[in-house]
């Protein structure tokens, strides 16, 4: 047994504890009612920090503090940064919760709390692997950095002050949080028993459209055929965005689409994913998407066009025989890594206004946008991961992308210059902004190991 099995044993207990004392704190970061909590939910982790030696700070933003704590710099070896949040989900609906979410309850082999996979027990894992590496070698062989924020679920204000240099600080941002590569576990394996590195995420670009014909809503049968209709007019424009095939119409959109390799290809194909399984789950009678691609491809590796919203003339109960005078809808493109959400967002802009009758007048709004993120295989982080991983889960993991968008991941490739390593530890069934969250503390225990053994392997890249 090595110096890290006999310390993770002898503090498997105080590990849960420790996890449940900080999950009981209702963190919830969007809601002002508990800035109390949120506050004393940071300086519990400042003060984990503290006890474990590293230079620690709490920096004061416009929103929730950020927690940043660093171990010594080696000289030769990489650093890593360690990113996380504290802040947590609002709870609700509450009736929905088979027990209360901020008093931890374990069934199963699993706790169920807010926070308890997102992100509170995942992050924390990293906190713990670094104490065990302190308390068993003494000191790291590598710089570990943490920063981790507290309004992740409510936009990140504070965060992005930071990084552009906000407040007052003795070294620039860019030379403080410095690192060869990132660290976020804020995602999942690919299924029980299955660890899985995430190496791809996708971008996305967020729109509104408002249409405006006539000056009121009208009587359909005196003025309906004289007069455009926007709820007609908008669904033959979304309509026209996309067709039968599943492609995305804007011109140039696949332009800059890097497909996928061979080897990816291959490794995809031997996950064991099944259509049919996926298709019960989801309650559907059949699979779509875009044709000549396989349904993890689609997720993961293919861009996509979705209508999130739309409103327009009568809602309620009965008929109203009305032409509404306003329409609305809101979209997005999810993006694969090398398109230009910016790009993108003209040729969408231009292709409406082409779309868009002179009867009907038109406001387009660009939401957000952010570009997508790959990692190479070949990447030597890659392969660390890869080895830590396999040691504290005793399972190789396999490689996997995913269809969501993790702003910061962005943040940091464009102002460090860093790549990301996404290590998930757990499962998309862990009720991630629902009722009743959870998280496998076996995986939890696993994880902690993992970012254990992860200090060493990433030291190996240096010699």
């Amino acid at each position: 047994m090595s110096e890290f099995d006999s310390y993770l044993n002898e503090n498997h207990d105080r590990f849960e504890s420790d996890l449940f004392e900080w999950l009981r704190m209702p963190s919830i970061g969007t809601d002002s009612a508990y800035d109390d909590d949120t506050r004393k939910t940071a300086e519990w982790l400042a003060q984990k920090f503290i006890d474990m030696g590293l230079k620690t700070e709490t920096i004061e933003t416009c929103g929730h503090p950020l927690i940043y704590a660093e171990s010594p710099k080696i000289e030769g070896a990489p650093t890593v940064l360690v990113y996380g949040h504290y802040d947590v989900q609002p709870p609700d609906p509450l009736e929905l919760w088979d027990t209360p979410p901020f008093e931890p309850t374990v069934r199963d082999g699993k706790v169920f709390a807010r926070g308890a996979t997102d992100d509170k027990g995942q992050m924390i894992t990293h906190v713990f692997g670094v104490e065990a590496y302190l308390k068993t070698k003494g000191a790291l062989p590598i710089q570990v950095k943490f920063l981790i924020e507290g309004e992740e679920e409510s936009g990140g204000a504070g965060l992005k002050a930071f990084l552009n240099g906000e407040y007052d600080a003795e070294l620039p941002v860019k030379e403080k949080i410095s690192a060869d590569i990132a660290v976020i576990s804020d995602c999942s394996q690919y299924g029980p028993g299955q660890p899985a590195i995430t190496y791809g995420l996708k971008g996305i670009t967020y729109y509104q459209v408002n249409l405006t014909g006539p000056n009121r809503d009208l009587h359909s049968g005196g003025f309906g055929g004289t007069v455009a209709n926007p709820a007609n007019v908008l669904c033959k424009m979304m309509a026209a965005l996309i067709d039968e095939n599943g492609r995305v119409q804007i011109p140039g959109f696949y332009d800059d689409v890097e497909e996928l390799s061979d080897r990816e290809r291959e490794q995809f194909s031997q996950l064991g994913f099944s259509d049919q399984e996926y298709q019960d789950e989801l309650g559907l009678n059949a699979l779509a998407g875009e044709a000549g691609y396989t349904t993890l491809e689609r997720r993961w590796a293919r861009p996509t066009f979705d209508i999130n919203g739309l409103w327009s003339g009568y809602q309620g109960e009965g008929a109203k025989t009305v032409l509404p005078a306003k329409a609305g809808a809101k979209f997005s493109c999810r993006l694969v890594p090398n398109q230009n959400p910016e790009v993108i967002q003209e040729g969408m802009r231009k292709m409406l206004e082409g779309l868009c009758p002179d009867s009907i007048e038109m406001e387009f709004i660009a939401l957000h946008g952010a570009p997508g993120f790959v990692l190479s295989l070949d990447s030597p982080f890659m392969e660390a991961a890869a080895d830590a991983i396999e040691q504290g889960f005793g399972v190789r993991p396999v490689f996997v992308r995913s269809g969501g968008s993790i702003p910061v991941v962005n943040a940091f490739t464009e102002m460090l210059g860093i790549d990301t390593l996404l290590l998930g530890w757990g499962q998309d069934d862990d009720n991630l902004h629902s009722p009743n969250e959870k998280f496998s503390l076996e995986d939890f225990h696993r994880g902690i190991k993992s970012s254990c053994c992860l200090w060493d392997e990433v030291a190996k890249i240096a010699n």
